[in-house]
């Protein structure tokens, strides 16, 4: 004997198709009953989870992108493209968050003059909007500094690239960070000194290598502080000189040529230069330092990372270098 079954029949489901409109309803109106009545997975309870029922660490959006203003230490204003990555928490029995939430609450700040401070309005506001213990935010952009060449006069626009991260915790403490890519040219001191060696000893003819390099540098800002990405343009120009140039007449590139000269360094030592002057800056409480160089002698890259050691900070953790080189 057949039992009886509540499934539809292929048959019947073919029919229920072809029952349904393929045309789009331009003069559909949204009401505020039919909006409440459309589901909310997102919401839904533990029993819908998939898989282990345990909290996620971090769970958003990212690069999604908009014009966003900021301020020059001058008081001028930038409009920049920006990318945004925005994360909350997500904890055990939440099947997930709305994402469009995060993206929403941001719009509703798109006005405003952002600065590191800023992240922190935003961020408590995800926390309610999206029922989250912790929340984070990182704004990724391109930063203009108008910068003089070395002897000609001539200036030029140095880009750099720059984010703006904050995050806050269970109890509403929020800690803000800027992350700031300095390039530079690196002249092997080894290199200088054996190409020397060879004029010296048998009149041969050499030229020291050099290479673009980089170094990521990310402080964490002192509460209460401002700290300008010309500021720490300034550090890193004062710990390594020879940032590359703009624009250059061929007195310009002799002064570079000689500068070079006046400061070859391994990547150790630029990480070292560099921790000198972040240390030295009251408003930075917090630091590291990823450096990557191109190398020019070999088929590889020679990177360095430091950190200042503060307990809960930074940790020295560093594997993208790959995002040095360009």
């Amino acid at each position: 004997m057949k039992s009886e079954s509540s499934s539809t029949s292929p048959n019947q489901s073919s029919a229920s198709e072809a029952k349904l409109s393929k045309v789009y309803d331009r003069d559909f109106v949204l009401t505020d009953e039919y909006r409440a009545a459309l589901p909310d997975m997102q919401n839904t309870d533990s029993q819908q989870i998939f898989g282990a029922n345990v909290p996620i660490l971090k769970v958003g959006i990212s690069n999604f992108r908009l014009p966003l203003s900021y301020i020059t230490p001058s008081s001028d204003t930038l409009t920049l493209e920006t990318s945004v990555t925005g994360t909350v928490s997500l904890e055990a029995n939440q099947k997930g968050i709305n994402m469009s939430r995060i993206m929403r609450v941001f719009y509703t700040y798109q006005e405003r003059i952002f600065t590191p401070d800023l992240l922190k309005e935003i961020l408590l506001q995800y926390k309610e909007e999206i029922n989250a213990h912790r929340a984070q935010l990182k704004l990724s952009f391109e930063y203009p500094i108008l910068k003089p060449s070395l002897r000609s006069g001539l200036e030029g626009w140095q880009y750099y690239r720059a984010a703006y991260e904050g995050r806050v915790d269970e109890l509403n403490r929020f800690r803000k960070y800027i992350h700031f890519d300095f390039v530079y040219s690196s002249a092997c001191p080894c290199s200088s000194e054996l190409s020397e060696h060879a004029r010296g000893s048998r009149d041969v003819y050499g030229i020291p290598h050099s290479q673009r390099s980089t170094a990521r540098v990310s402080v964490e800002v002192a509460e209460g502080q401002h700290l300008s990405l010309e500021r720490l343009q300034e550090l890193c120009l004062k710990a390594l000189q020879t940032e590359t140039q703009v624009m250059v007449k061929r007195e310009d590139e002799q002064a570079f040529a000689e500068m070079n000269g006046a400061f070859t360094k391994f990547v150790e030592d630029a990480a070292r230069l560099l921790y000198e002057q972040l240390d030295d800056e009251p408003k930075i409480v917090d630091f590291q330092v990823a450096c990557a160089h191109l190398e020019s002698l070999h088929s590889h890259d020679a990177v360095a990372v430091i950190s200042k050691g503060v307990p809960g900070g930074f940790t020295g953790h560093f594997d993208d270098y790959k995002s040095l080189i360009r």
